[in-house]
């Protein structure tokens, strides 16, 4: 065998050595430290949407500004809930008014529970009177029924004076201001001052408007989104790992990330949770039959689960909602484990300055 063949043959051992060390690498690598570049930053998209309805008077913020909680979006124009608040103001007034002349039905119907009382007291005397005179036969039957009915009138008179005065107290309520009439009006007089305060949009968080499409002019239509906002505060990264990645990852495992709009840059996470299913194994009832998933590969394509990542610092202000990213998980506590993690995550953040 020549010198060339025997370096040949070397060469290739050698290959075949380094090249079963590097799969029994990533085979248990990938267990103890899994990489993926399937991740994003995510963050709450929220579809603004007015309350009330009309043309739009003022927009009071441009595209992707950025804005603070409370601040003032656009308004809408607010002269018909203006005057519908006015009308509101007069109708309880008019509550109270009502509310008023009700108490002074009160006292009418008291004083005539009263007079109706003095009236069924004397014929219910005149009746006991001339039933007795009747039993000694000295009045006649005509007259014992007259009385008795003189007496029955009274009575039911008086029972609905009672009842008429009790219905009007239950109008009134407890006191003054707590009628049906009056507790109306409040609540139309509440509902007015809201659609009124409705009529100015403000951000509800700090965060970012995003595909500004909104202009003077434009009708704004009730429970309509009209507005992009992303709340600034809500960011996070979420990487999708092989579901046998993640077996031996807990709550206490790691992570380092780098992004692919910061190529070099490694920044620390922690493993914040894990998602529980997926939307491919996601049943609903429909009243068919199960639908077999069928495929004629011998190795099926690994399924992927989300993992959820925090940090307590700030994502930088570069990233957006979908900025790609780079994501190696690893225990803590191992510092070779740890130390691997990190010449994976740097050999990948190097690689973003190329692609």
């Amino acid at each position: 065998m020549s010198h060339t063949q025997s370096a040949f043959h070397r060469w290739m051992r050698r290959l075949i050595v380094l090249f079963i060390v590097f799969m029994a690498y990533i085979i248990v690598a990938d267990r103890y430290v899994p990489l993926t570049t399937e991740s994003r930053v995510y963050g709450y998209v929220v579809q603004l949407a007015p309350e009330v309805s009309g043309p739009i008077t003022d927009v009071a913020i441009s595209n992707n500004q950025h804005v603070k909680k409370g601040q003032l979006l656009f308004s809408i124009n607010d002269s018909k809930y203006a005057i519908a608040l006015d009308r509101a103001k007069v109708a309880l007034q008019q509550a109270y008014e009502q509310e008023q002349s009700l108490y002074a039905q009160v006292e009418a119907a008291i004083a005539n529970t009263a007079s109706c009382e003095a009236n069924y007291n004397n014929a219910a005397a005149e009746y006991q009177r001339i039933n007795k005179l009747a039993k000694k036969h000295l009045v006649s039957t005509s007259m014992q029924e007259s009385a008795y009915a003189k007496y029955q009138a009274a009575r039911s008179t008086l029972h609905a004076s009672k009842q008429q005065t009790l219905v009007i107290k239950a109008q009134l309520g407890t006191g003054i201001g707590d009628s049906s009439l009056v507790m109306a009006a409040n609540n139309n007089l509440a509902q007015a001052e809201l659609d009124l305060s409705h009529t100015n949009i403000y951000a509800p968080s700090a965060g970012v408007i995003t595909n500004l499409q909104v202009e003077i002019g434009a009708m704004a239509t009730a429970n309509q989104p009209m507005l992009t906002f992303i709340s600034s505060d809500s960011l996070w990264v979420a990487a999708d790992f092989r579901e046998k990645a993640t077996t031996l990852m807990t709550n206490s495992s790691a992570a380092y990330v780098t992004y692919d709009a910061l190529p070099g840059q490694v920044f620390n996470f922690t493993v914040a949770s894990r998602d529980f299913g997926v939307a491919s194994a996601q049943q609903t009832a429909t009243g068919k039959l199960t639908s077999v998933e069928v495929s004629n590969r011998w190795v099926r394509d690994a399924q992927r689960i989300r993992v959820n990542l925090a940090s307590e610092q700030a994502l930088p202000n570069q990233l957006f909602v979908g900025s790609r990213a780079t994501v190696v998980l690893y225990p803590t506590g191992n510092v070779w484990w740890q130390t691997l993690a990190s010449l994976q995550i740097k050999l990948a953040g190097l690689l973003h300055y190329i692609y």
